[in-house]
């Protein structure tokens, strides 16, 4: 996910309490993490339990029935995917970071009457909604350790179920589990979903967690399939410029192209491994036309589930495992060597850097292409090969992973620019489609 830093895949660090979970981290400074914590107390509904409600297979009780919707927003893109739904009921409108990275959604929740503090504008506020409840520590959701959800949850002073979200990062977010509702229109609104209400966050927006898990926005709302358009993102530190999101149908997907997301057993799941993350069988790499020697092993999962290649729109950049990234490195040394930026790194990440006319570099590398299975290419043009990062200075978009303490390839949205991605659930897969996505489309 990210927030407005991207941070997608994530892994649970179990304690005998709660959990801690990680991020790949967007190349922006490192934040310490907060280790307060607190527990939102608004004197609101409650969420109420029946043995109908919660059964067994839980799954299968988050919502009742599987509605089609077809939702069609903009988005607001910088190094991130800024969506705007309504929430509630009425609906109030709330950002939130498109992350196909991460399974919760949590919004920022402030109770506006009587603010200790002004709160932001734009934050949600549950005593003006009728259809808000919260979680009680009853609830099968904040038991520790639950096996449909590591989430790392505890029971607050109040007696509610209360989680705490940490990113790799240092980003944070905490308060507590609620059901609300997502209000399309007024003849279209979503069953209660399960989201977080953060009250005290080091972001200004939400996440929309968008991955495979059974709690993820799109599994809980039975989202057959959504999509989005990521436009070029040009001049540095101007204007954001907007994309389009749908979900369900798109009217342009008879012209994407298709590969299979992999799915994992129980008896696959590995430490290194983010079951629940769009993975996809990437084969090769090629810059200037030129095929790199990378081993098609270096972007599958290995026996410890380190490899794995995901589609994520909540991190900027991408990242490779060792194996593919040094000989990215080297071919870029090969092309344009002596006009790499010396000693210099970008936010810790990217190294591939130059101070130099970023037309002619680009030309001298050529187009970079992402290869996947059945043919089917990300193709990064040579015109957009590099990120203006600022100050003059353009970089390749793409870092080394393992650096990150992230053992796994991961295809950033700034790889996405200028395509329509669509993620297929029902089928199970990921279209892309060539498009001008800062048109409307």
């Amino acid at each position: 996910m990210a927030l407005c830093n991207s941070f997608l895949l994530f892994f649970m660090l179990f304690s005998s309490i709660s959990l801690s979970t990680q991020r790949t981290p967007n190349p922006k400074p490192y934040k310490q993490p907060l280790n307060h914590s607190f527990s939102l107390s608004f004197p609101l509904r409650t969420a109420t339990l029946s043995q109908h409600s919660f059964p067994s297979k839980f799954a299968s009780s988050l919502v009742a029935s599987k509605p089609s919707y077809n939702y069609r927003s903009s988005f607001k893109y910088s190094m991130a995917l800024i969506v705007s739904l309504p929430i509630g009921t009425p609906p109030q409108t709330q950002q939130m970071v498109l992350d196909t990275g991460s399974q919760l959604s949590w919004i920022q929740c402030h109770n506006k009457a009587p603010p200790r503090k002004s709160p932001p504008t734009a934050s949600f506020d549950p005593s003006l909604s009728s259809s808000f409840s919260i979680l009680p520590c009853t609830h099968p959701l904040c038991k520790p350790r639950n096996p449909d959800f590591t989430l790392p949850t505890s029971c607050d002073q109040n007696r509610l179920c209360h989680y705490s979200y940490f990113y790799a990062d240092g980003t944070y977010a905490e308060g507590n589990l609620v059901r609300e509702k997502v209000t399309f229109s007024r003849s279209q609104s979503t069953s209660p979903l399960i989201l977080g209400c953060s009250k005290d966050s080091a972001e200004a927006d939400g996440i929309l967690g968008m991955n495979l898990g059974r709690l993820s926005f799109a599994s809980q709302a039975h989202i057959s399939r959504f999509s989005y358009c990521i436009p070029i993102r040009q001049n540095y530190g101007k204007r954001m410029p907007s994309g389009s999101f749908y979900l369900g149908q798109n009217p342009n997907s008879h012209a994407f192209q298709y590969v299979n997301v992999l799915t994992f057993s129980q008896s696959q799941r590995m430490p290194n491994l983010d079951p629940l993350a769009y993975t996809v069988n990437m084969v090769g790499i090629r810059i200037g036309g030129r095929k790199l020697n990378i081993s098609t092993s270096a972007f599958r999962a290995d026996a410890g589930g380190s490899g794995q290649t995901l589609i994520d729109s909540g991190t900027l950049y991408t990242y490779l495992v060792d194996e593919a990234y040094k000989k990215v490195r080297e071919e870029v040394v090969r092309l344009v060597g002596p006009k790499l930026k010396k000693g210099y790194v970008y936010e810790q990440s990217l190294d591939m850097c130059f101070d130099g006319d970023e037309t002619e570099i680009g030309r001298l590398l050529g187009d970079m292409v992402l290869e996947f299975e059945k043919g089917v290419e990300i193709v990064v043009t040579k015109e957009r090969i590099l990120d203006d990062v600022g100050g003059g200075v353009h970089c390749l978009g793409i870092g080394r992973s393992e650096a990150l303490g992230v053992p796994s390839n991961i295809i950033g949205n700034f790889h996405q620019q200028n395509l329509w991605v669509e993620f297929d659930l029902a089928n199970r897969r990921v279209g892309f489609g060539k498009a001008d996505c800062s048109r409307s489309v």
